[in-house]
């Protein structure tokens, strides 16, 4: 959705700035109408302007401390069965295809060191995965953020 105006990147910037605004707040600190925020919200939300709330969920709360990325090389022709296997697996967070020398860039979690090689061996065990590349992320240096593609351009 690449046709925001004014008014909903103001809405976007109120949800930044609290994102367990109600409707009703929302308006009042816009000065809109609750009608009219909540058309923009809604029409937002269908063009996939919002995203689901799972990603406000830090994996750490729920006993998945580390984090690593794993670049996946495999097989192009069974590219969907390998995605739809991942899918499979709890602790594969986020998927990403990739250009490049690796295909998919995986987010992974996991609990200690070992339950990483687990996951790693799943990931390595799917019909179609050639080679598997694991980084652990050491720090998260610049959180997930979008208020600076909110501002004045």
């Amino acid at each position: 959705m690449t046709d925001l105006d004014d008014t909903d990147r103001r809405l976007l910037n109120a949800l930044v700035q609290d994102p367990k605004a109600t409707t009703v707040a929302l308006a009042a600190a816009l000065g809109l109408s609750r009608n009219t925020v909540q058309a923009r919200l809604t029409r937002l939300e269908n063009h996939g302007a919002l995203l689901s709330f799972e990603r406000r969920i830090n994996p750490a709360a729920l006993g998945f401390p580390l984090t690593s990325f794993v670049h996946i090389h495999v097989q192009q022709k069974k590219l969907s069965d390998i995605v739809t296997a991942m899918a499979r697996i709890p602790e594969v967070v986020e998927a990403h295809g990739l250009s490049g020398t690796a295909d998919i860039l995986a987010s992974v979690v996991a609990r200690d060191a070992e339950d990483l090689f687990r996951v790693n061996g799943a990931i390595l065990d799917i019909d179609g995965v050639d080679r598997a590349d694991t980084s652990l992320s050491m720090a998260e240096l610049i959180p997930h953020r979008m208020r600076p593609l909110l501002g004045p351009r």
